[in-house]
């Protein structure tokens, strides 16, 4: 098995935990750089992770977790478990809207719509995360709890939100830093 990503990204991220023992491949790459024209080869979507499994190519995190999933006869997620990373996704492409702007030198606090309606639903988003974390939603370290990990820890990293009313969320975040393989895919260590 062969996952083709960058250490910073949280969609990369969540793959490599969800492998944790498995034995895989790593191809670390700079996706605005040189790694650009291997990441051209490998998926026409421009987009990281990809994962190469016995020739088959599979692209976007959720599609490759899906297969692991199944492939490691885990439990397929719940509808709950798939609405609740509808919404993870959701703060964090618009995370990412935030972060390729800002690298591209747009000011993203103008008050424009665009990024008005990018911060919203970050924020909208994390108030309801941080509910469910409140409810125990969370409780099992599973796909979903990876990725709510993963997001929280990136948008700190990223220093993209203020977590002022999201408190538990960080508070997730720190009680999960010593899950298998947290600190070994840590982006602050790339």
């Amino acid at each position: 098995m062969k996952l083709i990503g960058s250490t910073t990204s949280p969609y990369v991220r969540r793959i490599r935990l969800l492998l944790d023992d498995e034995p895989y491949e790593f191809i670390n790459l700079n996706i605005y750089g040189e790694g650009r024209d291997e990441l051209r080869r490998n998926n026409p979507t421009l987009k990281i992770p990809v994962l190469i499994d016995d020739g088959q190519e599979i692209y976007d995190s959720r599609t490759i977790a899906r297969y692991l999933l199944e492939n490691q006869n885990r439990e397929p997620l719940t509808w709950d478990q798939e609405n609740q990373l509808t919404l993870i996704d959701g703060a964090n492409d618009s995370a990412v809207i935030m972060l390729l702007s800002e690298r591209s030198g747009i000011d993203t606090g103008q008050d424009a719509m665009f990024y008005n309606l990018q911060r919203e639903r970050i924020m909208t988003t994390l108030r309801t995360l941080s509910a469910m974390v409140d409810e125990g939603q969370f409780e099992p370290w599973n796909y979903p709890a990876i990725c709510l990990y993963c997001l929280v820890d990136w948008l700190d990293f990223r220093d993209l939100v203020d977590f002022t009313g999201v408190e538990s969320l960080v508070a997730f975040r720190d009680r999960h830093r010593q899950a298998p393989q947290a600190a070994e895919t840590d982006p602050r260590e790339a």
